[in-house]
């Protein structure tokens, strides 16, 4: 199917996941860890290897919503001379070998509204991003943004935590756009998940609020606990544990890409025998 900017490969993906009965493995790298090319290698092997959706950061110098683990991924990003432009990049070489799989943006306002914000807009759409996520513009701020999606088919996706009351989740809701993305727990990127029957009661709460897909993510580090939480979420979000691979498959100088793509092909194994 060719794709243009008005249809929808995120709504297309958790559609055909739901009539199969299947949760999505939606998977985090940064773009240019642990430099362009390697990057670009893994980011081309994700969809054979499970991955549904890919959610790609975008480095930056002070990430004060993630962990240790991604924080040392952006600086390594960084100094290898990866920034928003050279992301936008990466995702137009992808969509020449690759125009179904969903891509997400995640990171931080400060790189787009130093390029201008309509101005990344109009590039993301242009090179096949289908949404983005920006950790620090709450919805209180975020008109600016909200403007734009008027005249960009981009969506725009939410976080929602254990701590967000009633009224706040109501509405985001309203304004969010392609799936919700719960966070199994509150702080930073890749701590331990909560108890499990704590998400799994919220993430029920949240799904009487509202049809659009919900996601959960936020310490889930191995294929056992993406099985678990996969058998009733929308999809499950793998990030830190994949970059720690990364990381740790550097360290040790082995095959940067054999080595991450065999733990996302256990991620998606574990996640489609959940629900069979």
């Amino acid at each position: 199917m060719a794709y243009t900017k008005y249809n929808c490969r995120i709504e297309k993906t958790f559609r055909d996941l739901k009539s199969s009965n299947q949760s999505a493995l939606i998977t985090f790298i940064t773009a240019g860890d642990p430099n362009f090319n390697h990057s670009k290698k893994i980011l081309f092997n994700l969809p054979n290897a499970g991955a549904d959706l890919i959610e790609i950061g975008v480095p930056f110098s002070d990430p004060m919503a993630d962990g240790p683990v991604i924080q040392k991924s952006y600086k390594r990003a960084i100094k290898n001379g990866v920034n928003l432009d050279k992301v936008l990049k990466l995702v137009k070489i992808f969509r020449k070998k690759n125009n179904y799989t969903p891509i997400v943006l995640m990171g931080y306002y400060n790189p787009i509204f130093k390029k201008g914000t309509k101005a990344f807009f109009k590039e993301a759409e242009k090179v096949g991003v289908d949404g983005i996520l920006i950790v620090d513009l709450p919805p209180e701020n975020d008109d600016e943004i909200r403007e734009y999606l008027k005249e960009f088919k981009l969506k725009i996706i939410r976080l929602a935590t254990p701590t967000t009351n009633s009224n706040r989740l109501t509405k985001i809701l309203k304004i969010t756009s392609g799936f919700l993305y719960y966070v199994s727990i509150t702080g930073i990127t890749g701590s331990g998940l909560s108890k499990l029957n704590i998400v799994k009661n919220a993430y029920n709460k949240l799904k009487k609020k509202s049809k659009i897909p919900i996601v959960v993510g936020f310490g889930i580090n191995t294929p056992e606990k993406a099985k678990i939480v996969s058998k009733y979420a929308d999809g499950v979000v793998v990030g830190s544990a994949i970059v720690d691979e990364l990381d740790k498959t550097i360290e040790k100088k082995s095959n940067i890409n054999n080595n991450v793509i065999r733990l996302v092909r256990m991620f998606s194994k574990a996640i489609k025998e959940a629900r069979n």
